[in-house]
C-alpha cells in the first residue's frame, strides 16, 4: 500500500467514532484506529501486520470480500490482549482503493447490551417464579386493563391468562365492590400514588380469599404514570385467624372463669382461656389433642354426646349447666360447675364451655375451719399483743418505782442527817444537805411533769401558745441547766450565728425539747467528752443538731427508741423513764417539725431536730 492510501485511511479513521480495523484480502491488520487499540488492549505497533485471527475468539475468521457488499456478524467474541473475551458485533464494508481491495471492519462492543438482555431476562424469569401474584395495568388506556400477570397471579385467583388479559382488576371482586379499602385504592390510582390494601376478592370459582395488594407507580420521563405495578399476597389464613382471634377475645373478656372452646364434631379443643392454662396445667399445643373428656372424671364419649351435645346441637337447649370433676396435669383434681353452650366460628360450629371451680363451695367447712383458724391466730395475736402491753406496764411501774424511790431514799437520809447539825458551825454541812433534798425534788417534780405530759397529749388537751423569741435565750437556759449536769471533764460547744435568729413558736415547750435531748447526751455520754451543739437556719425552718460521743445506741435497738417507755439494754442500769423522746417527738411533730436519730454503738449519737420557722406568723 502506498502511502497515498495509508493517507486516506488515515483521514477516514479519524472520521469514525468506532473502533475500525482495516484488513487487506489475505487478512491481514493493515490499520486499527485509537478506539480499536482500547477496545482489545493492544497497541498498534503490535498488532499491524497481524491477522485477524488473533482478535476473533470464535470459529468464525474467514472476512472475504465477494460481492463488495456490507455484511453484519453477531454472536462474536473478541479476544483481548490479557486474553479475556467480549461480545462484539462486526460491521464488514469491503472496498477498493488502487486495484487493492479491503475490508473496513467495524467493531461495536456489546457488552452492556448483553449484560442489560441478561439483567432482564433475569428480572423475567424472577417474576415468574414468583410465589405473590404480580400483574402490571396500562395506566394511559380506559379501565387500566392488565398488560402482564404471572404464573403466581393464575395460580391464586384460578383465571387463565388468556381471562385476565386486557380485563380491568375489578373481576376481582365480582359483585362485593363497596369494601372501604377499594375507595382507597381507587384514590391512589388516581392521584398516581403507592397503595396497601386489604381486599376481600373472589377466584374464578366464586371461592373468597383475602389479600394483601400493595400498587406501585411507574412514571415516564415526562413524569407521566403510564404503568401500575400490582403484588398480591393471599392473607386468607391471616385473616380467619384474626376473627377467630376476635371471636375468642369477646368469649374471654365476658368472663373471668376458665373458658375452653371445642369442634362440634371432633370435640377437640381449639382453644382456652389464660385462667383455664393456668388452672389445668396443659400447655395450649398439648390441648389441641384432648377433648373434654380427657379432664373429666368418670364420663365417657357416648353419654357426653347423648346427655350434652347432641341436646345442644339440635336446639332443644340454649344452655346446659352440669357438674363435673377436673383433673389437672399434675393429677390433682378438684369439683366444677360447667356452663355449655353452642357457637360458630366462621361457619364451623364449636362449643363453648365457661368452667367455675366450685372448690370453695364443695369444702365450705374447710373454708370454715380455715376462718376460725385465722380468727383465733388474730385473737393470740392481739392477747399476745396484750400480755406484751402488761409486761410492759408492769415494767413501768417498776420503773417508776425504781425512780422514785431512789430519789425519796436521798431525802429521807438528807433529812435525817439535817436533824444531828444542830451546831451554827456545821451549817455548811445543813447546806450541802438541803441541795441534794433540793436536786432530788427537782427530779421527781420534773418525772411527774413527764407524766402529766403525756396524759394531757394522750386527751388532746395540750394547747400550744406561740410567741416570738430569739433563739439565743432557749439556747442559753438549755445550756445553763445541761452545765448543772456535767461530768468531770465534759464540756458543751455552744452554736455559732444564734443571736439574731427570731422564732415564733412556743417557747417553753421549745426548751423543752431541746432540754430533753441535750440532756441525754450529756447523761450518755463520759467523762472529758465533747457535746457539739449545731444550728442550720433556712428559709422556713431550722435544723437543731446535738452530737454527742458517747455510748451510743445498738442497732437493734433504734426502731424502738421513740416508743414510750422503752430503754435500750445497754442503760437499763441508768437512771431514766423510757418517756422523754416520745414527748419529744410527740411535741415536734404537732409543730410541724420532725426528728431524726443517728446512732453506733461506743460511738456516739446524732439528733437532728427540724422545727418550723413561723415568725413571719400574722
Amino acid at each position: 500500500m502506498i502511502n497515498q492510501d495509508l493517507e486516506i485511511f488515515n483521514i477516514l479513521l479519524e472520521a469514525i467514532s468506532e473502533a475500525v480495523i482495516i484488513i487487506d484480502e489475505e487478512q491481514n491488520i493493515k490499520v486499527i484506529n485509537s478506539i480499536a487499540e482500547h477496545t482489545f488492549n493492544y497497541d498498534k505497533k503490535d498488532i499491524i501486520g497481524k491477522t485477524l485471527k488473533m482478535l476473533i475468539s470464535n470459529s468464525y475468521t474467514e472476512v472475504k470480500n465477494k460481492e463488495h457488499h456490507t455484511d453484519s456478524i453477531t454472536e462474536i467474541y473478541g479476544l483481548k490482549k490479557d486474553g479475556d473475551t467480549i461480545p462484539i458485533k462486526l460491521e464488514l464494508n469491503p472496498f477498493s482503493v488502487y486495484e487493492s481491495n479491503y475490508v473496513m471492519v467495524l467493531v461495536k462492543d456489546i457488552s452492556k447490551q448483553k449484560e442489560d438482555e441478561f439483567d432482564f431476562m433475569l428480572r423475567s424469569k424472577a417474576l415468574e417464579s414468583a410465589s405473590n401474584g404480580i400483574l402490571i395495568t396500562d395506566a394511559l388506556k380506559p379501565g387500566n386493563p392488565v398488560i402482564y400477570n404471572n404464573p403466581a397471579f393464575e395460580k391464586l385467583t384460578g383465571y387463565s391468562k388468556e381471562e385476565i388479559l386486557n380485563k380491568n382488576c375489578r373481576i376481582l371482586q365480582s359483585k362485593d365492590r363497596e369494601q372501604e379499602e377499594l375507595k382507597k385504592l381507587r384514590k391512589a390510582i388516581k392521584n398516581g400514588d403507592s397503595c396497601l390494601v386489604t381486599l376481600r376478592n373472589y377466584k374464578k370459582d366464586g371461592t373468597l380469599f383475602w389479600n394483601d395488594l400493595f400498587i406501585t407507580p411507574i412514571t415516564n420521563k415526562k413524569g407521566i404514570v403510564t404503568n401500575f405495578i400490582g403484588i398480591q399476597n393471599d392473607v386468607t389464613e391471616r385473616v380467619i385467624a384474626e376473627e377467630a382471634k376476635n371471636h375468642l377475645a369477646t368469649i374471654f373478656n365476658e368472663s373471668l372463669n376458665e373458658i375452653y372452646v371445642f369442634d362440634a364434631e371432633t370435640l377437640k379443643f381449639i382453644n382456652v382461656n389464660r385462667g383455664a392454662l393456668k388452672n389445668i396445667g396443659y400447655t395450649i399445643e398439648e390441648l389441641k389433642s384432648m377433648t373434654p373428656l380427657d379432664l373429666k372424671l368418670h364420663l365417657n364419649e357416648k353419654v357426653f354426646r347423648e346427655k350434652y351435645i347432641d341436646l345442644l346441637l339440635r336446639q332443644e337447649a340454649e344452655q346446659i349447666d352440669f357438674e363435673a370433676t377436673h383433673f389437672r396435669k399434675d393429677g390433682t383434681k378438684y369439683p366444677v360447675m360447667v356452663h355449655l353452650q353452642l357457637s360458630n366460628l366462621k361457619n364451623r360450629k364449636v362449643f363453648v364451655a365457661i368452667v367455675v371451680d366450685i372448690t370453695e363451695q364443695k369444702n365450705y367447712t374447710i373454708k370454715l375451719e380455715k376462718t376460725v383458724k385465722e380468727r383465733t391466730e388474730q385473737l393470740q395475736k392481739a392477747l399476745s399483743k396484750e400480755k406484751e402491753l402488761n409486761e410492759l406496764k408492769t415494767k413501768f411501774l417498776s420503773l417508776v418505782s425504781h425512780e422514785f424511790k431512789t430519789p425519796l431514799s436521798g431525802i429521807a437520809t438528807s433529812i435525817m442527817l439535817l436533824e444531828k447539825y444542830k451546831l451554827t458551825e456545821e451549817q455548811p454541812k445543813r447546806d450541802k444537805h438541803l441541795a441534794i433534798i433540793k436536786d432530788k425534788v427537782n427530779y421527781l417534780n420534773t418525772i411527774l411533769n413527764d407524766f402529766l405530759s403525756i396524759e394531757r397529749l394522750e386527751s388532746g388537751t395540750f394547747n400550744y401558745n406561740c410567741s416570738s423569741f430569739k433563739l439565743s435565750k432557749v439556747v442559753n437556759e438549755v445550756v445553763y441547766n445541761a452545765n448543772m449536769l456535767l461530768k468531770e471533764g465534759q464540756r458543751i460547744n455552744y452554736p455559732e450565728h444564734v443571736d439574731e435568729i427570731t422564732l415564733y413558736q412556743d417557747e417553753r415547750i421549745i426548751e423543752l425539747i431541746l432540754s430533753n435531748v441535750l440532756q441525754n447526751a450529756v447523761k450518755y455520754s463520759g467523762e472529758n467528752s465533747e457535746i457539739d451543739i449545731r444550728v442550720k437556719q433556712h428559709k422556713n425552718h431550722f435544723v437543731f443538731e446535738i452530737e454527742d460521743h458517747g455510748i451510743g445506741i445498738p442497732k437493734k435497738e433504734m426502731e424502738n427508741i421513740f416508743t414510750r417507755y422503752y430503754r435500750a439494754e445497754n442503760v437499763l442500769n441508768m437512771q431514766g423513764t423510757g418517756i422523754g423522746l416520745n414527748i419529744v417527738k410527740t411535741h415536734i411533730e404537732n409543730l410541724g417539725g420532725s426528728i431524726t436519730i443517728n446512732s453506733i454503738e461506743n460511738k456516739g449519737t446524732l439528733a437532728k431536730l427540724k422545727i418550723p420557722n413561723n415568725v413571719n406568723h400574722d
